[in-house]
């Protein structure tokens, strides 16, 4: 047992006191060590958390004590260190940034468990969807999937006619934790496929509970560690090295904060280059100090980590403020 845990996650469930419930995560979080990336909005929660495996139990009972949140599902991975250097918990327009206009509480894809995935992987008649990014599925990607060249979700309106002649077939989507396929199978739905279905939990998922057999490459993540192994059955490295070619599966991002492509460069490249994926951002102002991982913190963009705790402080003296005016 390794000393931290990771932890994903998402709930679909209406949130009408965003900026309130922020406040009050938020403030949990701080009190019990945790690091990683929230994300509230009136649809639901999505997170990505990392802390001691004592803290991450106490916050899996947190959200699972609240009604709305209660039929969250964790995806649980062990972790030599915490996974993250800050803690981000943000109010958003939508969980996962899409722009398409579908419920996944009222129309989605039928869901799929690994098991049940793992049974269909093989059958000539189902077509696997990868709904990820390009970077991602560069990285890694289940044998004979679609893909898209796609930077992100709200780009799936430009390429769904890529697919528009399976729309009779089994379509299997599937993403990295399940949250973008909520979305995107409801999308296929609306868009005429008769029947389409989505790797609940995704990718993560399977590889925890099926051992990830004919997921090729490794799994993009977004927290320091950028890449993980899936596959424990028949692994394999399908990405080449940006630099000089060589099989690697060793994702950066470049240096240079003006650039920041995501690329995979081996480890000799990853010095040589000093983290720049090209001799250009080699030779940039902007670029960062390269320590051999490729993976820089973001910038706060005026977020205030504290603003959460600040904010239950100003209630708590407002609350001891009106309790001494009513006493006289």
């Amino acid at each position: 047992m390794k000393p931290f845990r990771v932890i994903l996650y998402y709930c679909y469930s209406p949130v009408s006191d965003t900026e309130t419930y922020r406040d009050q995560h938020h403030l949990f979080c701080v009190e019990h060590n945790l690091l990683g990336r929230i994300i509230i909005a009136p649809e639901g929660i999505n997170g990505t958390v990392s802390g001691t495996p004592e803290d991450c139990e106490a916050y899996m009972n947190y959200i699972h004590s609240d009604e709305r949140f209660k039929k969250t599902q964790f995806k649980i991975e062990e972790h030599d260190k915490i996974a993250f250097q800050k803690l981000h918990v943000r109010v958003k327009d939508e969980i996962v940034n899409s722009d398409l206009p579908v419920d996944p509480l009222v129309k989605t894809g039928k869901h799929l468990e690994p098991s049940e995935f793992r049974k269909l992987i093989n059958d000539p008649d189902v077509v696997l969807v990868d709904m990820r990014s390009d970077y991602e599925h560069e990285v890694g990607k289940f044998k004979g999937a679609i893909t898209f060249d796609m930077h992100n979700l709200r780009e799936l309106p430009d390429h769904v006619q890529e697919i528009a002649h399976l729309k009779d077939k089994k379509i299997v989507t599937y993403c990295t934790g399940g949250i973008k396929c909520e979305k995107a199978s409801a999308y296929l739905l609306d868009q005429g496929f008769k029947d389409v279905y989505q790797l609940h939990g995704g990718i993560i998922r399977y590889g925890l509970e099926e051992g990830g057999e004919n997921f090729d490459g490794k799994c993009y993540v977004f927290d320091n560690r950028i890449t993980v192994d899936v596959n424990h059955v028949n692994p394999t490295v399908i990405s080449k090295c940006y630099i000089c070619g060589t099989p690697s599966d060793r994702m950066i991002n470049c240096a240079n904060a003006e650039c920041n492509t995501h690329v995979p460069v081996c480890e000799n490249c990853g010095w040589e280059m000093e983290g720049a994926c090209s001799d250009e951002c080699k030779a940039h102002p902007g670029k960062r100090v390269y320590d051999g991982t490729g993976y820089y913190v973001s910038q706060s963009n005026h977020y205030h980590p504290l603003q959460g705790l600040k904010s239950q402080q100003k209630n708590i003296k407002k609350m001891k403020l009106a309790m001494r005016e009513q006493a006289g």
